[in-house]
């Protein structure tokens, strides 16, 4: 990712596709938190494109918090470069809580670049993706819900 802050536009899309992949791996992991990595496309407004998404292993086996495996996480890396893609951040699921970022969620979010996504499984049935930027403000750690879209396909561009 570039060194400059993102701050021109908090939009991000994601195909409907990789949204079910992120929710059945999700579903999969429980009662535990699934974890991945996204990747994607960044446009010159700001604005971004997922194109894919890793599933990864969250090594800590618990429903409260995850840490993603750093031997997948670098072959994660290694294969979106190699497919022309940027690393965009990551994502996680909250099994019985909001989507919504925990304290721990921000006290370890160290990339202002980074696009956090989570998905709440609180309702199974009815998951709910969110999108945030994690920023240090004065000290403290400040999430800012992005606008995150689903749709059916993303052209090639």
């Amino acid at each position: 990712m570039n060194s400059r802050k993102r701050v021109l536009n908090m939009r991000i899309t994601i195909q409907k596709s990789e949204f079910e992949k992120i929710y059945n791996y999700a579903l999969l992991q429980l009662p535990d938190e699934a974890c991945g990595l996204i990747a994607g496309l960044e446009m010159e407004d700001g604005s971004r494109e997922i194109r894919k998404v890793y599933l990864l292993t969250n090594t800590d086996h618990t429903n409260e918090h995850f840490s993603i495996d750093p031997k997948e996480q670098l072959q994660a890396v290694r294969e979106m470069r190699a497919e022309g893609l940027k690393p965009l951040g990551n994502w996680h699921s909250h099994p019985e809580t909001p989507s919504r970022p925990s304290e721990e969620d921000k006290r370890l979010a160290n990339d202002p670049n980074a696009s956090y996504l989570i998905l709440s499984l609180e309702e199974k049935e009815r998951p709910v993706l969110n999108a945030f930027h994690v920023e240090s403000v004065n000290g403290d750690k400040v999430a800012r819900k992005e606008e995150l879209v689903i749709v059916q396909e993303v052209e090639n561009g």
